[in-house]
């Protein structure tokens, strides 16, 4: 079945089954690696990518539900200068240590500050509670997106 959607600004079609998860293809049939298989069960935030402006996690989510909807991946969304700022203030605050939750916490922050410009330590809390991360310790990330939020303030 064709699917059409936008990806990373484009507007692509893919011949999939339906049922088949956005996480796979992705990974094998458009090559973009950023979102990673940690649980398959949504519930550690390394598949995350926006889906209209939405987190989501790509883990659970069939290709029929993407059709005409607008998906952007880590790999999209490092064109921005948003990132610029996010990757400014995770590196300011240390957030970062293996990276392989990395684009699911960004992309985390990136719902967020698109909601909440100015956000509290709450709704940065609240923000990544879908995200796991087993290195750097949650402490960090939260001061990182916070120091974003500050460093890129006027661009959400």
């Amino acid at each position: 079945m064709d699917i059409n959607f936008i990806l990373n600004g484009t507007s692509v079609t893919c011949n999939a089954d339906p049922t088949r998860r956005l996480l796979d293809v992705l990974r094998e049939d458009f090559r973009l690696t950023a979102a990673k298989e940690g649980c398959g069960e949504g519930e550690c935030g390394s598949c995350a990518v926006l889906i209209d402006g939405r987190l989501v996690n790509s883990c659970l989510l069939p290709m029929i539900l993407v059709e005409g909807r607008s998906v952007v991946t880590l790999e999209g969304y490092k064109k921005t200068q948003r990132f610029h700022a996010l990757k400014a203030g995770f590196q300011e605050a240390g957030s970062v240590q293996c990276g392989f939750c990395t684009p699911g916490f960004v992309l985390a922050a990136e719902a967020l500050l698109s909601e909440h410009p100015n956000p509290t330590q709450e709704q940065a809390v609240i923000a990544v509670e879908g995200n796991l991360c087993r290195c750097t310790g949650y402490a960090m990330i939260i001061e990182g997106i916070l120091n974003a939020a500050k460093i890129g303030e006027g661009l959400w």
